[in-house]
């Protein structure tokens, strides 16, 4: 983390913002590392979350909304996804301070994983619906790429899409830098 406070004044800012969420039922439980080899723990942890959902079905999103809707986010998105097939279980991490959130749906306990899998744009349209009710992006982090090409064009105005495919072709007219990977011309 960063900020123009003194490194106390972030430690405190940190507990201050923790001891909120907790008063606040925003979260359940939190931790502030104590050492280098702590914060090197957590991080290998939250490496683990990606790891762990290699072994069932997970359909994943890397998705932004506005920093004071990522509370709003989590609690409708997973409200809206477990009402269309209970069971499901949302995963919710990543950089929730500036909004982006790895929004991943690990597939219900004892449901087959190649039929949960079929149902990847169902729930991306339950997630991408909400991020979108919130002024969000679906794309964060990560980016676009080949798998939300043509699912961007649902959520940008066709102005913007023709922005983007012109200054492709503005730097890149021979098409030879990733083609086809965001935008086609």
């Amino acid at each position: 983390m960063s900020s123009s406070q003194t490194e106390s004044g972030i430690r405190a800012l940190l507990e201050r913002l923790l001891e909120t969420a907790l008063d606040e039922r925003l979260v359940a439980d939190g931790v502030i590392a104590e050492s280098g080899a702590q914060a090197r723990e957590l991080w290998r942890i939250r490496e683990a979350i990606v790891e762990a959902q290699l072994y069932s079905g997970s359909i994943k999103h890397d998705v932004a909304v506005p920093v004071s809707r990522v509370a709003e986010f989590i609690t409708r998105a997973s409200a809206e996804v477990t009402e269309r097939l209970p069971g499901i279980r949302p995963i919710a991490f990543g950089h929730v301070g500036d909004g982006n959130i790895h929004f991943n749906l690990t597939q219900p306990e004892g449901m087959d994983k190649d039929a949960y899998l079929a149902r990847w744009q169902e729930f991306n349209d339950i997630v991408h619906g909400v991020v979108r009710e919130l002024h969000g992006s679906i794309s964060a982090e990560h980016g676009v790429g080949i798998m939300k090409r043509d699912e961007i064009t649902h959520y940008k105005p066709p102005v913007e899409i023709e922005l983007m495919r012109r200054v492709k072709h503005a730097f890149d007219p021979a098409n030879i830098m990733n083609p086809g990977k965001l935008v086609r011309f």
